[in-house]
């Protein structure tokens, strides 16, 4: 035995000047910054600035966390726009004024009640202008779309030799006054700016706001069909009546006749003209908030209206939401809807990180807003080995890419970084410290 541990101890020298460093298992944390601009992004192969990959300068090794920093989004949506399925209404004269019910009789305005009559179980579609309204823009819109969609259908009867009622005499005389009258204009819609509602008037014809039919559009409007559309069910944002502050039943106008109780509904000086009125001020100056009068061409008329019973919500989404694959860490709930999933089981129907940052949108259009607050972090454990390049997705709740039209945006993401190295000591100096600064 003695002899085999001297044999080992001369054929092996353990003695080194070079001894193995124990890994300690030792790393640096620091911070490394990438800024992020939308511009920067292929735009053949990407041309809408919410969707797209970019390759970063570098690779960016043993990532332990990421977070958005910083960053400034233009505030340029539209809150009315043919992708939300909020640009068109419908409606339905249901009772033009005959002035034979009155005892006489006037030929232009036998010939609308006439066409009004045939049409009056059909719905008048208007569709609004894509963009974002203030309530006064709003209210002329929709006054100026209901009377011309109004007047376009009246057009065509007087126009339309091939109908059993055509007076081949008689109507291009009406015609030419219906036009030099400037057409139909019994439609004033207006906006109380104290109870912020929107009222609908009618000079003339009662008529009912056909909201239900909001749910039943199945196809496209106009051309739209490459306009990307909802993706998830939404039922606050169901449609422009929602918006305008309607509810989702079709509404049916009242009158002197049939609202006695409204508070804003008056007898006009004794006259047994009961109409609405704004008691703060005037609506059309001078109008003393007298806004909707009968026509006084048309004796024994009653105006027509519709009160809003909600608020006007002009103000779009309130926040969307950034998705990067494979840094989403943010679970979110998803609408309800009935199927199969949510009818047999007892599960949520939400979707497990499904984004990586929630962005509010505390401005209006037409600006740009910056901010940086506390925001969840995508964190790795183990680290994350590599990451090149991120593909990038803004949208909102619903689904629906986020649409920054030609304006450019900009984020910053924040990288927590090991780096092994073993621990060194720093002994300050002044003469150290002065070289630091300078």
């Amino acid at each position: 035995m003695s002899k085999i541990n001297e044999f080992n101890s001369k054929s092996f020298n353990v003695n080194t000047s070079h001894p193995l460093i124990q890994n300690e298992q030792q790393y640096v944390l620091y911070k490394k910054y990438i800024s992020i601009h939308s511009e920067d992004r292929d735009a053949i192969k990407y041309p809408n600035s919410s969707l797209f990959e970019i390759e970063m300068p570098e690779d960016i090794l043993n990532i332990l966390s990421v977070k958005l920093t910083n960053w400034s989004f233009p505030s340029n949506y539209n809150t009315f726009s043919p992708a939300y399925s909020n640009v068109t209404m419908t409606f339905k004269i249901n009772m033009p004024f005959n002035p034979s019910d009155q005892g006489y009789s006037v030929p232009l305005y036998d010939a609308i009640f006439n066409a009004l009559f045939l049409n009056k179980d059909n719905n008048y579609s208007i569709t609004i202008e894509t963009g974002f309204y203030n309530p006064i823009q709003m209210v002329t819109e929709l006054t100026n779309k209901f009377n011309k969609v109004v007047t376009d259908y009246l057009l065509s009867y007087f126009n339309d030799s091939t109908t059993a009622n055509y007076d081949p005499i008689l109507y291009p005389q009406l015609l030419d006054e219906f036009e030099k009258g400037g057409g139909y204009s019994n439609f004033i819609i207006v906006y109380n700016s104290v109870s912020q509602k929107i009222w609908f008037g009618n000079t003339t014809d009662g008529f009912i706001l056909t909201n239900t039919t909001q749910f039943a559009q199945t196809t496209p409007i106009d051309n739209t069909f490459c306009i990307q559309k909802i993706q998830l069910p939404d039922f606050s944002s169901w449609g422009l009546p929602g918006y305008l502050g309607l509810s989702k039943c079709d509404t049916l106008s009242v009158n002197g006749l049939n609202d006695t109780l409204s508070v804003n509904a008056i007898n006009v000086d004794n006259t047994n003209i009961i109409t609405p009125r704004f008691f703060y001020g005037d609506v059309i100056g001078g109008d003393n908030g007298f806004w909707l009068l009968p026509n006084p061409l048309l004796p024994g008329s009653q105006v027509n209206w519709i009160e809003c019973p909600y608020k006007i919500n002009f103000m779009g989404p309130a926040y969307f939401y950034i998705e990067i694959d494979g840094l989403n860490c943010i679970d979110e709930t998803s609408p309800f809807n009935i199927s199969q999933f949510t009818s047999t089981t007892n599960k949520t129907n939400g979707i497990v990180n499904s984004s990586f940052a929630k962005i509010a949108i505390p401005s209006t259009p037409i600006s740009q807003w910056f901010d940086r607050d506390s925001l969840p972090y995508k964190l790795f454990v183990p680290p994350a080995e590599r990451i090149r390049k991120l593909k990038i997705k803004v949208r909102y709740h619903n689904g629906l890419l986020v649409d920054f039209g030609l304006f450019n945006w900009s984020i910053m993401l924040e990288f927590n970084i090991l780096l092994p190295q073993q621990q060194r000591e720093f002994v300050p100096s002044l003469n150290n410290l002065y070289k630091m600064v300078i």
